[in-house]
């Protein structure tokens, strides 16, 4: 008799290409980033980006939005908050950072993100952090080291980092100290929640692509620019969130928030096959040592349930 506490075999079935198609489209995301160097500055493409899923949003999420309004309205100044940082500051430093760093670092700093999420939330919370947990931290955060060093461990002794792997660190905590928020959410319906986060996230790009249209950097969409665009809004953006959403509903979040660790190795791949850069001894070495610290956190370091 299967247990009931368990989610059922089709449910299983259903979640599982679900989550694996939203860590193709964050990894693919990653991709984006450098491809849109020359095609469209950081600023405009955040900007139209949720301008698109806005406009998707309306379309579609019109009903779950007006039921949950009361809900929503009082908590608005926390949900702008949150969609500065989790959505707009994320992905403006995420794109800006396509232009010094790799894609494949890009990556792998992403799939660092579930063991950032345990520093955060230790850091603001006090949540206990176990020593597996703590173990995992210690070998992942190794591995973003090794990116970020490219293997040279004597850049630390100059503090000559990448500036596009600082951008990528800092886009990666302000994501983490977002995810530690999303507990205290409004109670409301997960579509109705991330249509406010977009909508959020689309004002409070305006202003830092006024300040990059007033430097004189903005970059307004080639064609090239233009199918990024689309690409992002649809699918990283909207695509991964839903993907993700029903993925949770399937299995739960604790087996849902798993599948962020193939982020990493799917941008690897994808930046050997579709971008071309080389991939090095210490590009293997630091896949390794995030995929490891991230599986000792989550097999060993895990309470059992009460």
């Amino acid at each position: 008799m299967p247990d009931p506490l368990l989610p059922a075999p089709s449910a299983t079935a259903k979640a599982y290409p679900l989550l694996t198609l939203t860590a193709m489209l964050w990894a693919g995301n990653a991709v984006m980033s450098k491809w849109a160097v020359g095609e469209v500055s950081p600023q405009v493409l955040t900007c139209l980006r949720w301008t698109v899923v806005c406009a998707v949003l309306v379309a579609i999420a019109g009903p779950d939005v007006r039921r949950d309004w009361r809900r929503l309205r009082p908590r608005w100044l926390s949900i702008l908050l949150m969609g500065a940082g989790g959505y707009t500051a994320f992905n403006s430093l995420f794109y800006a950072a396509g232009a010094y760093t790799t894609t494949l670092n890009i990556a792998l700093f992403q799939g660092a993100l579930p063991v950032l999420v345990v520093l955060t939330n230790y850091v603001v919370n006090r949540t206990t952090v176990t020593g597996f947990q703590g173990l995992g931290v210690a070998v992942t955060l190794m591995g973003a080291a090794v990116a970020a060093t490219h293997g040279d461990w004597t850049v630390f002794t100059t503090m000559a980092l990448n500036r596009g792997d600082m951008l990528m660190l800092i886009a990666c905590l302000l994501y983490a100290g977002y995810t530690v928020a999303l507990p205290n959410r409004p109670a409301v319906s997960g579509l109705a929640f991330f249509t406010a986060m977009a909508v959020a996230a689309f004002l409070t790009s305006l202003p830092l692509l006024a300040v990059e249209w007033a430097a004189g950097h903005a970059v307004w969409p080639s064609a090239k620019g233009w199918a990024i665009v689309v690409f992002v809004a649809l699918g990283p953006s909207l695509g991964s969130q839903l993907a993700f959403m029903r993925g949770v509903e399937l299995i739960g979040p604790n087996r849902a928030g798993v599948f962020v660790n193939l982020v990493p190795v799917f941008g690897a791949l994808l930046a050997v096959v579709l971008v071309g850069e080389p991939f090095r001894w210490h590009d293997g070495l630091a896949l390794a040592l995030v995929l490891g610290g991230i599986y000792i956190a989550e097999r060993f370091g895990r309470r059992p349930a009460a």
